[in-house]
């Protein structure tokens, strides 16, 4: 399996580490943080559009189209009920001038099933377990 660790920083900081690494997460300040970097939910809706991004580059290499222009830009919303979760996410994709309209819908297949999106129609199995360490002698 990959790994990844957060640790503690200070207060609602708290420190990522992926392959080499770093990325801090913080709370806005108007929540309690320090806005040092993301939310844990700006980072999960980010992890999507990044994801479409990356799906969108990789099929206009493909096919031999310029990446120049390609930009994915979103919006998202907290659902207005319990639990507290996402709602909706708006995701639009800006193609390079010049993008064939012939590719449109399979484009759009290929992004709309890139790995991330795919793991929350599909979602995977998540254990969560606590143990306490013993202190630091």
């Amino acid at each position: 399996m990959a790994r990844m660790n957060v640790r503690h920083v200070d207060g609602d900081r708290y420190t990522l580490g992926i392959r080499g690494h770093e990325v801090v997460v913080d709370q806005p300040v108007s929540d309690g943080g320090t806005d040092a970097g993301p939310m844990p939910t700006e980072l999960f809706v980010g992890g999507l559009v990044s994801c479409v991004a990356f799906y969108s580059g990789r099929f206009l290499e493909r096919h031999g189209i310029e990446r120049e222009g390609l930009s994915v830009a979103c919006e998202w919303e907290m659902a207005g009920e319990r639990p507290n979760r996402v709602g909706r996410i708006e995701i639009s994709v800006a193609l390079p001038s010049g993008f064939p309209q012939e590719h449109h819908d399979r484009l759009m297949a290929v992004v709309e099933h890139c790995t991330v999106h795919n793991s929350m129609l599909q979602m995977p199995e998540v254990h969560i377990t606590a143990r306490t360490v013993p202190a630091a002698a």
